[in-house]
């Protein structure tokens, strides 16, 4: 079972991305040369601990890069093997074996296999873990090594997911009593090695001598990540030849790309989507009401006009998106009704209220524009917002999960459960609004469980109108991934849309022309 189907999901013909808009054929992919990205995403504090890697910059050094998983998204959506050559599971989804590719070595020679699997995976636990892949591995019971390529997973209960569970970004394979050796250097079993890292600023790699993959992945000789998180800057880089490649386009100057004939963007629709997530733990927050008030104080539409220009859709305050399986597409949709809010408020018992939302572009692009946007409309109906401007380096470690209301962004995950999981489940430690609701957390576990897709279907649709109605994060949009490339780079016809850049994998996918 190494190549398992999103069971599904390519059926709503937007989950194998919509590329190539360039009109260039595909092109044989060549060996050798050099791919220069700038990227987003970046801070002083980065390191090789998967554990803590949130953004772009690291997602692409690392999991695309440096280091692999036991499993790998395509860039079709399906699930094929990294580490893992093949999976079966139990018939009650608990009990899941991985057969282990043999013959592999981390960068260090060590030969990788079964220890490395369950040490690499133990560093998500423990009271002091905060990494988001935490509430993966507590769901597994007991690791279990069969052979020293066979390891054997127990799960507390049923999983239909856990084989694409095992590609998270954050679960990287490190060498087996080398954890922290492996962490300092950047030691993994990749299709590169690192050269050098320099935090928040560069990193460089070249192709690992006779690597599993052989040739028919990791086309570039060295890689070079730099670190551009201003996004004039990164435009700037493309446009003058600096970087092959860049992410997160400027859609106000996205004319001048287009006009440049050595350039083509690359536009995909995905789970991508932009976020104010309110700790409601946390007054006023704690009241639904007052959370129900910004609901409808939010102009959705004008912030995809204003903010994507169009490269997206509205949002219903749901993190499942059009690349999902079980999208609630036909809900009824939240409007902008200043009337409402002022009601919500009077049932909270306040005439009007006052808050701080912090915002950063490092959340996204146009945060703080879209704060602003927020904050006029919120007005009519008695929500007065005060936009704090908070700066690039250090968002996600300072204000994100700090501050009780932030701009934030998310990738979306490739499953409900994997998304929910990560960020909506009780207790996780990316559950960014604290939110913790009977009803949902019941059904979360249920059809985690559940094999029926039909039944599957209609408690993830419950779930979406939950989180609707009483979640405490507002999701005004979806937002396409438009990236640019430069034409003497080779990209397939088809790229990922599960994270940016090809699922951060450019590096292993792409070639020179």
């Amino acid at each position: 079972m190494n190549g398992i189907s999103r069971r599904g999901l390519l059926k709503t013909g937007v989950a194998a991305g919509v590329l190539g808009l360039s009109g260039m054929p595909l092109r044989a992919q060549t060996r050798g040369g050099k791919l220069t990205a700038g990227l987003s995403g970046a801070n002083t504090t980065d390191s090789w601990d998967g554990r803590t890697h949130s953004d772009l910059f690291m997602i692409a050094s690392a999991h695309g890069t440096v280091f692999d998983c036991l499993t790998e998204v395509a860039a079709d959506g399906s699930l094929k093997g990294e580490l893992a050559e093949s999976w079966e599971a139990s018939a009650d989804a608990k009990t899941w074996t991985f057969n282990l590719r043999q013959g592999v070595t981390f960068h260090n020679g060590k030969a990788f296999g079964a220890d490395d699997v369950i040490e690499s995976l133990q560093m998500h636990l423990g009271e002091e873990s905060k990494s988001a892949a935490k509430p993966i591995v507590e769901a597994i019971t007991d690791m279990k090594k069969i052979t020293d390529h066979q390891v054997q997973f127990t799960l507390a209960a049923g999983n239909a997911d856990f084989p694409y569970l095992m590609s998270d970004y954050h679960i990287l394979m490190f060498p087996a009593g080398q954890i922290e050796e492996g962490i300092a250097n950047g030691i993994g079993t990749g299709l590169y090695q690192v050269k050098s890292f320099d935090p928040g600023v560069r990193m460089v790699a070249t192709r690992y001598a006779d690597h599993y993959k052989g040739d028919s992945a990791g086309f570039f000789d060295e890689i070079e990540y730099i670190a551009i998180n201003d996004n004039t800057a990164r435009m700037n880089a493309l446009m003058t030849g600096q970087v092959d490649a860049i992410n997160r386009i400027d859609f106000k100057t996205e004319a001048l790309l287009r006009a440049n004939p050595a350039l083509r963007i690359q536009e995909v629709t995905g789970n991508q989507h932009y976020s104010f997530p309110m700790l409601t733990k946390t007054a006023p927050f704690d009241d639904v009401n007052v959370r129900r008030a910004l609901k409808y104080g939010i102009n959705r539409q004008e912030m995809v006009d204003k903010i994507l220009l169009g490269h997206g859709q509205v949002g219903n305050d749901t993190p499942i998106g059009p690349a999902n399986q079980y999208y609630a597409g036909d809900m009824e949709q939240l409007a902008y009704d200043p009337d409402k809010a002022k009601f919500h408020l009077k049932e909270a018992g306040l005439d009007s209220i006052d808050i701080d939302l912090s915002a950063s572009n490092a959340a996204f692009e146009g945060a703080v524009d879209a704060a602003q946007l927020f904050q006029a409309s919120a007005a009519a109906g008695g929500v007065n917002i005060n936009v704090v401007q908070e700066p690039a380096d250090g968002y996600w470690s300072n204000v994100w999960l700090k501050k009780p209301f932030c701009a934030c962004y998310w990738s979306g995950r490739a499953t409900e459960d994997w998304m929910f999981s990560t960020a909506y489940e009780a207790g996780v430690p990316w559950n960014d609004s604290q939110w913790d609701q009977p009803r949902f957390q019941e059904l979360l576990l249920s059809a985690r469980a559940e094999l029926d897709s039909d039944k599957r279907r209609e408690q993830y649709t419950e779930m979406q109108q939950i989180l609707r109605d009483d979640g405490g994060v507002l999701i005004p949009m979806f937002a396409n991934y438009v990236q640019a490339v430069n034409n003497r780079i080779s990209s397939p016809d088809t790229v990922g849309n599960l994270w940016q850049m090809d699922n951060a994998r450019m590096a292993e996918r792409w070639s020179v022309a």
